[in-house]
């Protein structure tokens, strides 16, 4: 991990997306969302490590100047970072968040005193802290962000946690000891805006880490199926583990046309962020970035939430190629599939990424947007997949309107789920419609095996939501 560190380091590969003045390399999000992808392929593990230099996003937005100069020079020199925000008993509910940070009217300096838990990197040189800053208070509005550097001290690794799988990324127990630490912002806006932005970063990050692995579990399906031979023939040529091998890819080649769509959509209202810095915008600039912003922010948990759970399944697959070979630590295929299985956990797991995403499917922006991209042309080859993928779309809309008639808050909540994926698949095609319209050698056959597999799924879904009614919502109850 190390030597991969002070490789990037040597490469330039920090600070990407940061302004020259700073010493980054002022690159769009969409370039760094790529490297993270090949990074990923690589080592999964080390590519979290590297990619944490994304939290120094969040300390250019809403820290100030003094802040800035003072850290971004660091990151892009090499040094690494953390965001620390989950506690033992606040994991996904992070308004729940106790860590104590008090001002030191002594020292003119905030103080942290408390505990972490499963903090990715917990050992880096310069941290982004959630802590509760108001006293008394036991909700998201008592919490601010501050910003903690190793120099100063205070902040120990109780425990270096046992994983399952990205072991080149060590996930740490720390213990704030009077830490000193600077308010990043404003107080008591760490939950509600920063940690909102540093959220939907991390989950861009995590979808272009999932692709990274659904790369690497292609390359090792296909080289594996290509040398293995039985019955006197490689095994890629028997359509059973041919099918998988195309599940694989094409899952792949979708997943991929939805995350670089959805960092299209934050690099365009990033850019008009970096305008307004420098002067108004005017109001059809700022009709332009509160569209791409709504945009990202709807696309960025299907994103994270479609890439991790094909990230898991492609990984299924690479074993199931190897067959009993892939039950074997000599294998890659192994340590993608333990990899994978964190992405649709950590940074929001997929439910939690439904429930970010299930606003824009009841409000009608997700039927808006695959409106508007049935309304772009396509090649001829592929009009007969565009048809289908109309159907689709129809299915979704009529599965939308049944629970939305229903008006019951659980039901709704029980189907939010399979609205989300259809929502996902029927994106996905239209964006692969265009791939293949644009380089039809590449994504062609993708296009076709994709909207096989997403047609069925949507039928699925679509079934289980039209006999779903309020009198069976007892059969799924456990508690």
């Amino acid at each position: 991990t190390y030597e991969n560190l002070n490789t990037m380091v040597q490469a330039g590969m920090n600070g990407m997306t940061m302004p020259r003045r700073y010493g980054g390399l002022n690159l769009p999000v969409t370039v760094y969302t790529a490297a993270n992808e090949i990074v990923s392929t690589g080592d999964a593990g080390f590519e979290n490590i590297w990619s944490l230099q994304d939290c120094i996003e969040t300390l250019f937005c809403f820290g100030n100047e003094e802040q800035r100069q003072k850290y971004i020079p660091r990151v892009c020199a090499g040094e690494t970072m953390s965001m620390d925000l989950t506690e033992p008993d606040a994991g996904s509910d992070l308004q729940s968040v106790m860590l104590k940070a008090t001002y030191d009217e002594e020292n003119l300096c905030w103080r942290l005193n408390g505990s972490k838990r499963f903090i990715t990197n917990g050992d880096s040189d310069i941290h982004l802290v959630l802590a509760r800053s108001e006293a008394g208070t036991r909700d998201g509005r008592g919490l601010s962000m501050f910003i903690y550097d190793k120099r100063d001290g205070g902040v120990d690794v109780r425990r270096i946690e046992n994983k399952l799988g990205i072991h080149g990324s060590p996930t740490c127990e720390l213990v704030y000891k009077n830490a000193k630490c600077e308010l990043c912002g404003d107080r008591k806006l760490g939950l509600i805006k920063y940690v909102m932005s540093l959220m939907n970063g991390a989950r861009l990050g995590i979808a272009a880490q999932s692709v990274g692995l659904s790369q690497a579990a292609y390359d090792e399906a296909v080289a594996y199926a290509r040398d293995r031979k039985q019955f006197g023939r490689a095994i890629i040529e028997f359509p059973a583990v041919a099918e998988m091998i195309s599940n694989i890819k094409a899952k792949l080649d979708a997943g991929r046309a939805l995350l670089y769509q959805t960092a299209r959509y934050v690099d365009i209202y990033k850019a008009l962020e970096d305008i307004a810095r420098e002067r108004k915008l005017t109001p059809e600039e700022r009709a332009e970035m509160k569209k791409f912003s709504k945009l990202a922010d709807a696309f960025t948990p299907l994103a994270k939430g479609m890439n991790s759970e094909y990230a898991n399944q492609n990984g299924y697959d690479c074993i199931q190629v190897h067959g009993g070979s892939g039950f074997m630590l000599e294998y890659a295929c192994q340590r993608i599939y333990r990899d994978a299985r964190i992405t649709s956990i950590y940074e929001g797991t997929t439910q939690l990424q439904t429930v970010a995403a299930i606003r824009y499917v009841t409000n009608g922006f997700y039927s808006s947007v695959i409106e508007d991209y049935a309304q772009m042309p396509v090649a001829a080859e592929v009009e007969p997949v565009k048809a289908r993928v109309a159907a689709m779309a129809g299915k979704f809309n009529t599965c939308v309107t049944l629970v939305k008639e229903a008006g019951n808050q659980e039901l709704h909540d029980l189907c939010a789920r399979h609205l989300y994926e259809m929502a996902a698949d029927v994106i996905m095609c239209y964006l692969l419609m265009q791939n293949a319209s644009k380089a039809p050698e590449i994504f062609a056959r993708s296009l076709q095996v994709f909207a096989n597999h997403a047609e069925a799924e949507v039928a699925k879904h679509a079934t289980l939501v039209e006999h779903m009614s309020v009198d069976q919502l007892g059969n799924y109850r456990q508690a």
